[in-house]
């Protein structure tokens, strides 16, 4: 169980690590109460910007985003993660996931839907109330006694379809909700399918709502074992060259190229690219619990300036405001 854990050094348990992170996330918590907290709550800031922050939100584990189009093996890298099904669990060649799926760590397995899932303090989700019966109708936890979720959480996003009425019929905004889960991860995983490269309008859409958050972006592409040597090179270039088009930085996107499901590779031309492939991303994956107190650092660094630009707006507004009777 759980054999790509044990792989690289990044498997080992770093019991003194984690204390250190416990002891950072409860400093940043206290600076987050007793100094920024007040002036977002003077200035109204909750209203224009970001809701506040709870403890839930500083105490949570690394989560991981999973986002694509359907059948490109969202749920199917899931379960290759934790070798093992998770409840809510569906996988088809057709779209079979329509709802978010926060698959967490519990002592018991079982699900819990969404209305409930907000009103729960321990669970970093209270603020997605906000969006509706909708949303909350497509949204639930998966909890399971699995060994990789006791240092990360795994976000499954239904698939996304292609035309305006697919975006129309979900109910909800579903790019904001992208947009909110985007600040609150550690990693964002776009999959894409070696014979399905195009980009949809809704996933275009939902790309450009990463704006701010690319350092968290990887892309994998998936079934690559199905195409030979000289397909998988074209492949290649089309998937970097549609990417482009969409997520506008100078930077390359770094691009993972495997088959991640426990099945043998249908073609083994490209066995040792595969495996370097999927231990690179495997040792990202474990360096996540590592760096999520500089991540949470460098998050509430990024809130503390915004509520600054934002104060010193609202004061001089209201500096410039005639005098009013009161």
């Amino acid at each position: 169980m759980f054999s790509w854990m044990g792989r690289q050094a990044g498997g080992r348990e770093r019991s003194g690590g984690m204390d250190a992170v416990q002891t950072v996330t409860g400093g940043l918590r206290s600076l987050y109460q007793r100094k920024v907290l007040p002036l977002e709550e003077a200035y109204r800031f909750h209203e224009f910007h970001s809701p506040a922050l709870e403890d839930a939100d500083f105490e949570n584990k690394p989560m991981i985003l999973l986002v694509g189009q359907y059948s490109t093996g969202k749920t199917t890298f899931i379960r290759y993660l934790l070798e093992q099904d998770f409840p809510g669990m569906r996988i088809g060649p057709e779209p079979t996931t329509d709802s978010f799926i926060a698959v967490m760590y519990g002592e018991t397995e079982g699900s819990t839907p969404g209305n409930a899932l907000v009103v729960d303090p321990k669970k970093p989700f209270r603020k997605l109330s906000r969006f509706g019966n909708a949303f909350l109708n497509r949204f639930m936890c998966s909890q399971l006694p699995n060994q990789v979720l006791k240092s990360i959480s795994i976000i499954d996003s239904p698939g996304i379809l292609s035309g305006e009425k697919q975006r129309i019929s979900r109910g909800y905004d579903f790019c904001q909700v992208l947009q909110w889960f985007a600040e609150r991860v550690d990693r964002i995983i776009l999959l894409f399918d070696a014979h399905k490269l195009d980009i949809s309008d809704e996933f275009s859409e939902a790309i450009k709502a990463f704006r701010g958050q690319d350092d968290k972006i990887r892309v994998v592409l998936n079934k690559a074992d199905q195409v030979d040597t000289q397909q998988l090179m074209r492949v290649y270039g089309a998937l970097m060259w549609s990417l482009g088009k969409v997520i506008n930085t100078p930077e390359v996107l770094r691009v993972y190229i495997g088959s991640f499901w426990a099945q043998p590779l249908q073609n083994t031309d490209n066995r040792r690219l595969f495996e370097a492939e999927a231990q690179d991303l495997f040792r990202d994956i474990q360096s996540l619990p590592q760096k999520a107190a500089v991540r949470k650092l460098n998050d509430l660094i990024k809130r503390a300036r915004l509520a600054k630009v934002h104060a010193y707006i609202i004061s001089y507004l209201k500096k410039e405001m005639p005098n009013m009777f009161g």
